[in-house]
């Protein structure tokens, strides 16, 4: 998964831009700000553009063929959030962790992203179109969402309390629980105008706490128990179902 999640912010700042709250530029812009340039191949021949076309062109090129909103899907082996399938989409997805599922007039088209790196200083995103099957996902209401994150994290804290040295983690972990506490800290920038207060909420906490999950599950936790590394795991896992679901819920809410 790209550590930025360029599949929310094009869905945040896509479905902005649809609804006229945002303009193309700004929604492009808002979009590659912390990735770099986003481009779009394509192995459908029925889309009007070709392989390696800049974001920009590419959303200005399907607005004529129906456009009309964008989806967060973030799947995990075991749980395809927000995927209707087909099998090379949901392969693919799953492979990133992300996807964006974009409503045609024809149907549904599966945009996955990856990590475009060339020579030894360009970087950007480059997303690969699949079919998708025109079916809608299974919603994720707010409420629901936002209940579940605060269980989550009730169950998680006690699962967290059972490994002794939380120092063994390191700092930067340290930072981001130490984050969460603060309630002066500034939301992350996620969400585009139009989506309800409610929804911005949720993603601030939702991607404060993303933070906490990648950089505890990107720690080896040198010095635990396997009971604690055990309770750890159970603690990553039940925040990052609950962080995912409300990501989707947030971010999706405009389209919503």
């Amino acid at each position: 998964m790209l550590r930025e999640l360029s599949s929310a912010q094009l869905v945040a700042w896509g479905n902005a831009w649809l609804a006229g709250r945002a303009g193309l530029d700004d929604a492009v812009g808002a979009t590659e700000r912390d990735t770099g340039p986003h481009v779009i191949g394509t192995a459908e021949d029925d889309l009007p553009f070709e392989a390696g076309t800049p974001l920009r062109s590419a959303l200005a090129g399907l607005r004529p063929h129906g456009l009309a909103s964008f989806r967060l899907c973030l799947p995990v082996p075991g749980d395809p959030l927000g995927l209707v399938g087909g099998a090379e989409l949901n392969r693919q997805a799953l492979d990133a962790r992300e996807a964006v599922l974009v409503r045609l007039e024809r149907g549904k088209v599966g945009l996955v992203p990856h990590e475009d790196r060339r020579g030894s200083s360009y970087v950007g995103v480059a997303w690969t179109p699949y079919p998708a099957a025109d079916a809608d996902p299974e919603p994720v209401p707010l409420p629901d969402a936002e209940h579940g994150l605060h269980t989550a994290m009730r169950e998680s804290a006690a699962l967290f309390g059972q490994v002794d040295d939380i120092s063994a983690w390191g700092p930067e972990v340290t930072r981001a629980l130490a984050d969460l506490r603060d309630a002066d800290r500034a939301p992350t920038p996620g969400l585009a105008p139009g989506h309800p207060q409610r929804a911005h909420r949720l993603a601030a906490q939702a991607d404060r706490l993303a933070v906490v999950v990648r950089l505890a599950d990107d720690d080896e936790g040198r010095g635990l128990s396997a009971a604690q590394m055990q309770s750890r795991r159970e603690a990553l896992r039940v925040l990052d179902a609950a962080v995912r679901r409300a990501r989707v819920a947030a971010y999706n809410a405009a389209a919503d």
